[in-house]
């Protein structure tokens, strides 16, 4: 069965372009899940229902990648999840993505690839970057706080006469800080 998916950012704005796009490509109207939300949340309660429904053989069909995702590692996500139900997605816009052919499968997993190794060229050069710095003695974090504002942030703490906001105004020292400091005296 094919399945579509419409997403729009706001309220304001139209589905109206997706859906007869969705409707031109053969899907039945019943069958298209509509949002009007972000594609940067990750709580789309229509998309984890129609992904919740999905059963082997169906294709999800969408207008174009960014309804469905705005990175490509929460793209990937989808796709192996599609993938893992036995169905397929294809996109009307991206042709190069279409699991339901051979050339298609081999396209995404060309991209899948590029963008793994992207993702592990720029964890190499973190870790480079960091172990290089502490061969020049540098740490790295947070750097810890004068001792005189967590000693100030101790006494107004103590007094009880100050609330933690207050304490955290005051002095600088922020409650997760603060809660350390306390704890590590006790």
């Amino acid at each position: 069965m094919c399945i579509g998916y419409a997403r729009v950012s706001t309220e304001e704005q139209n589905l109206d372009r997706q859906i007869d796009a969705l409707i031109d490509a053969g899907v039945d109207k019943r069958n298209i899940y509509k949002e009007k939300m972000t594609g940067t949340k990750t709580d789309r309660p229509e998309l984890h229902r129609m992904l919740d429904e999905l059963q082997h053989g169906d294709t999800i069909i969408i207008s174009e990648l960014t309804r469905l995702s705005r990175s490509t590692k929460d793209l990937f996500k989808l796709v192996e999840i599609i993938e893992s139900k036995g169905a397929n997605i294809k996109s009307l816009k991206e042709n190069w993505i279409n699991t339901t052919t051979p050339q298609g499968k081999l396209l995404f997993t060309i991209f899948a690839g590029i963008s793994q190794f992207e993702r592990d060229l720029i964890s190499q050069r973190t870790k480079e970057g960091l172990s290089s710095a502490r061969a020049r003695g540098r740490k790295g974090g947070r750097p810890f706080k004068d001792m005189k504002d967590v000693e100030l942030a101790l006494k107004m703490y103590d007094s009880r006469e100050y609330s933690t906001a207050e304490i955290t105004k005051a002095t600088g020292v922020s409650r997760t800080s603060l809660y350390r400091y306390i704890k590590i005296r006790k």
